[in-house]
């Protein structure tokens, strides 16, 4: 072999492996750029997860910014409803009717703004299941009305505020050994209607 064939073939080998090594570089700079453009998709998500739980928070703490302030008035709800319960409504003397009118228009307003708010009250009827996310049970009865487990009476009502509970409605619930009355049947057979 002569010096002209060893120098060709030594460049044809250098070229081939700077091709090969060409290749290496181009191949290992697409796992780079793979990997770059998944972190950045991360990131962008971890952004957006970041921003939504921000603007969550907000409309919560807005939204709930009156809890401490409804709760308060609460008190006022319940003391209003138990003297419109008290007031004498039949009595002969006209300033005694206008102040139980009064009263009660009192307790429209502030139901009217309890739910202008969001604050709904809750008051189960007797007879409905006990819903131990919205009712508390401070007392077990029997009872031959309701069926065990069934509210018996409300003692006081319980409200929410935007689906979130404030205060559970406090109901007496019918206890295990009770016997609701079996539904009346509409007609006893054989007997004809007139």
């Amino acid at each position: 072999m002569t010096d002209i064939d060893l120098a060709t073939e030594g460049a044809e080998d250098q070229a081939a492996a700077a091709a090969a090594l060409d290749e290496a570089a181009v191949e290992a700079l697409r796992v780079e750029v793979a990997t770059l453009k998944e972190q950045a998709l991360r990131y962008a998500a971890e952004a957006e997860n970041t921003r939504r739980r921000a603007e969550r928070e907000i409309n919560d703490a807005r939204a709930y910014a009156i809890s401490k302030f409804a709760k308060d008035l609460l008190g006022v709800a319940d003391n209003l409803a138990r003297a419109l319960e008290h007031a004498p409504r039949d009595s002969e003397d006209q300033l005694v009717r206008n102040l139980a009118v009064g009263l009660d228009m009192t307790q429209k307003e502030l139901t009217t703004a309890f739910e202008r708010n969001g604050l709904k009250r809750i008051a189960p009827a007797p007879g409905d299941r006990f819903d131990p996310h919205q009712h508390q049970a401070v007392m077990e009865q029997t009872s031959r009305e309701v069926a065990p487990g069934g509210v018996v009476q409300i003692l006081q009502p319980g409200y929410e505020l935007f689906g979130r509970n404030l205060r559970a409605a406090m109901v007496v619930v019918a206890a295990r050994d009770s016997v609701a009355p079996a539904p009346a049947a509409a007609e006893a057979p054989g007997e004809a209607t007139q």
